[in-house]
């Protein structure tokens, strides 16, 4: 059962116990109808009711330009996201992409219900979300149905280990048309190990690959996220760059030698040796 908190001169902050843990949707003090979905303190996502088409936090905004980039401008999608949370991308891409048709695959089922009941979305955007696991739900679906898969998956601040293998970027490379894109929202930190061997794992399926994070990120100085990017022909590379050097968090995207010289000669990850992504550290999310 969902329970709400006084805010001061606001709406009220909304909690309930779901599989994941606590979830809280908390007001946003500088916009009316703006919220951020938090679990268990950790926050996972912001969506503004009156305004789905903005990204306040700065990897969803990164991945809001890989949505810009996948295909000509306003032109419908067929996009899959593995990870539901508060649907933020999910409702990006319908508001600026009419007629898309999207398949939400979301492991969390009381997360689900909660953010339907508190942030409903447009019942005529064409959203389909799916209990289940990520990878099951992805073993579903057709060959070559998506132009656009992102992973954004979280269990407990970490990305499961079954999501982060060469078997696991194999279905994606499947569900994907010729040219398609897969994008996935990782999270590291000092000395990087994870990110270089998710690096060398997605060159197993994908030839074209780049890394766009902050550049405190990138040097090892601190934690933070970092969004991969791969397709079979050839990424947008310089407007990506353009955007996510002028965003509000300004980041860099690494390709070609540069990222070969950051992967350092990690090697891929498969079933056998897959481990879930590293804890954030204590203090995070203050």
């Amino acid at each position: 059962m969902a329970k709400s908190r006084r805010s001061r001169g606001g709406p009220e902050p909304v909690t309930q116990t779901v599989d994941g843990g606590l979830a809280e949707l908390r007001p946003d003090r500088d916009r009316p109808r703006g919220w951020t979905l938090l679990l268990d303190g950790a926050p996972q996502s912001h969506v503004d009711l009156d305004e789905p088409a903005r990204l306040d936090f700065s990897y969803q905004r990164r991945l809001g330009h890989v949505a810009d980039l996948a295909g000509p401008p306003g032109a419908p999608l067929r996009v899959v996201h593995l990870g539901g949370g508060a649907l933020t991308l999910a409702r990006y891409v319908a508001a600026t992409r009419p007629r898309s048709t999207q398949q939400v695959v979301e492991l969390d089922a009381p997360l689900v219900e909660f953010v339907r009941r508190q942030l409903p979305w447009d019942g005529g955007w064409r959203i389909r979300v799916r209990g289940g696991d990520a990878r099951a739900g992805l073993a579903k679906l057709q060959d070559g149905w998506a132009d656009l898969v992102i992973a954004d998956v979280f269990a407990g601040a970490r990305t499961p280990a079954h999501l982060t293998s060469a078997e696991f970027v194999t279905e994606v490379r499947r569900v994907l048309r010729p040219g398609g894109s897969y994008a996935a929202n990782l999270t590291d930190g000092p000395p990087l190990r994870f990110l270089r061997g998710q690096i060398a794992t997605v060159r197993t399926a994908f030839p074209e690959v780049c890394l766009a994070a902050e550049p405190a990120v990138l040097r090892g100085k601190r934690f933070g996220n970092a969004v991969l990017l791969a397709s079979d022909t050839a990424l947008p590379l310089a407007e990506l760059t353009r955007r996510c050097a002028t965003d509000p968090q300004t980041a860099r995207v690494e390709h070609g030698r540069a990222l070969q010289d950051f992967t350092a000669g990690a090697a891929p990850v498969t079933d056998a040796t897959a481990v879930a992504s590293p804890a954030p550290p204590a203090r995070t999310f203050d």
